[in-house]
């Protein structure tokens, strides 16, 4: 049991997870980095500590600054969030070692599900479905992978073992690009991850992103929350999530989520977690899981009523599961848009002044965010300084509800990605759904070319 959790994270996730400690009652110490005094959670927080200067290297990701931080203010746990070191294993088991409790799933799941060659061989001995690739870690002959990949067939994917965000992999759709893209995975995941082992799998060409949030605790249960779709997506980075999918049969969600469920409880999984999976032609592909509550968790938050960092905080604690597969009923839909301080259109950062914030409200609108008048976003740290989440009876209700938020929401002082997130909402291939994740991709290429044609004409 503990009774007060420091906070190993910052921005909008920190003061989620400080809402939840102290709706549950229990106390809150937050760390900050030398720039980060004025963040809102560390000005709400039981106590606060400073663990280093603006570097996340030698603050947010300092292992033995966070210890320490937890032993001065006498904290008992510790919660990641998201990020930095939420799907560290090595400082999971540095938290445990030092007596204290690591709000998330062993070390052990950490490690496994973090190698995406191991993850695959345990999602198929728990029975989940996943893209058909090699058999484990390439081999170094090249030979062999040649021929690993002509029994897979082309086009394929070459993915680092250690990868995760969208890095590390590089499509091959012919042999002859095969031992080229192959060396030059190896070298980029070697300097990137630590890890220089890859793998392969087919490369499906038009899915569809599509994940299950699941919760288990220690006793033997779990359940699943639905899913969300995310594949409205720039460059692996998702720009807009929804549920439910749109589209997609009800009989197939449950029966996926049951085999996620089930998957957690023969694995012994603990804690919050999501299966993500490709989503092509009726079939679900397991890709990897994330262990760790997602940036987008409001969505199904909204259309369920569950409080998921809550429920991370009870199963923690060593308690049973609040509730059952059967109590869970999933009502009506909800979307989220990130909002970053980028262009756009180009997506480079924007930090600085915030000179004014005026946060959008009304029937079924969330707002998740750090931001007040006169906070200046930093360069050091992700882009992100808002989510907007909306919820309606139907998608066309959330829709809309979400166009009227994000017109009335003020971020005046940077420039944010709401303009083409307002864009997208009137797309009419968003309006329908099933849109796949090249969609904003192709879209973005396609206006970026008009637009070099009209300079050049």
């Amino acid at each position: 049991m503990f009774s007060k959790v420091l906070i190993a994270n910052r921005g909008e996730i920190a003061l989620r997870i400080l809402r939840a400690c102290h709706t549950l009652g229990l106390e809150t110490v937050a760390v900050y980095s030398a720039n980060d005094k004025d963040l809102r959670h560390v000005k709400l927080a039981t106590s606060s500590i400073c663990i280093g200067p603006a570097a996340s290297s030698a603050s947010y990701l300092n292992h033995e600054a966070l210890l320490i931080a937890a032993k001065l203010t006498g904290a008992d746990a510790v919660h990641p969030g998201y990020g930095f070191l939420s799907e560290n294993s090595a400082f999971a088991e540095k938290v445990q070692d030092a007596g204290l409790t690591f709000i998330g799933p062993t070390a052990h799941s950490i490690r496994e599900m973090g190698d995406k060659v191991a993850a695959k061989k345990a999602m198929l001995r728990a029975g989940v479905p996943c893209v058909p690739g090699s058999d484990g870690e390439l081999p170094a002959d090249p030979a062999l992978i040649t021929t690993i990949a002509e029994k897979i067939g082309y086009p394929v994917i070459v993915k680092a073992s250690g990868g995760g965000g969208g890095r590390g992999m590089r499509i091959v759709r012919s042999a002859e690009q095969l031992a080229s893209s192959v060396a030059l995975t190896r070298e980029e995941a070697q300097r990137a991850f630590g890890n220089a082992a890859l793998y392969i799998e087919k490369y499906l060409q038009n899915p569809r992103h599509i994940e299950i949030q699941v919760l288990a605790d220690q006793h033997g249960n779990a359940v699943w929350l639905g899913e969300r779709d995310c594949s409205m997506q720039r460059r692996h980075q998702k720009v807009i999530e929804e549920s439910p999918a749109p589209g997609v049969a009800r009989e197939a969600i449950r029966r996926i989520g049951r085999i996620c469920a089930d998957a957690c409880i023969k694995l012994g999984y603990r804690g919050a977690g999501t299966f993500e999976f490709l989503y092509e032609k009726g079939d679900f592909y397991f890709i990897e899981m994330n262990t760790r509550v997602q940036v987008e968790h409001p969505v199904t938050e909204m259309v369920t009523g569950v409080d998921i960092v809550a429920e991370q905080l009870r199963i923690a604690q060593g308690e049973p599961l609040s509730f059952s597969q059967e109590s869970v009923v999933f009502t009506g839909h909800a979307i989220e848009c990130r909002i970053n301080a980028e262009h756009p259109e180009m997506f480079t950062p924007s930090p600085g002044l915030v000179r004014s914030w005026i946060a959008p409200g009304g029937p079924g609108i969330r707002v998740e965010s750090h931001l007040y008048s006169g906070y200046t976003v930093p360069h050091n740290y992700d882009s992100m300084v808002a989510k907007i989440i909306a919820w309606g009876k139907t998608r066309e209700e959330a829709i809309n509800r979400m166009r009227v938020a994000l017109e009335e929401c003020e971020i005046d002082g940077i420039v944010t990605t709401i303009p083409l997130q307002l864009d997208l909402l009137q797309q009419t291939a968003f309006r329908q759904g099933g849109f796949t994740i090249q969609y904003l991709e192709k879209l973005l290429n396609k206006r970026a070319l008009a637009e070099e044609e009209q300079h050049a004409g």
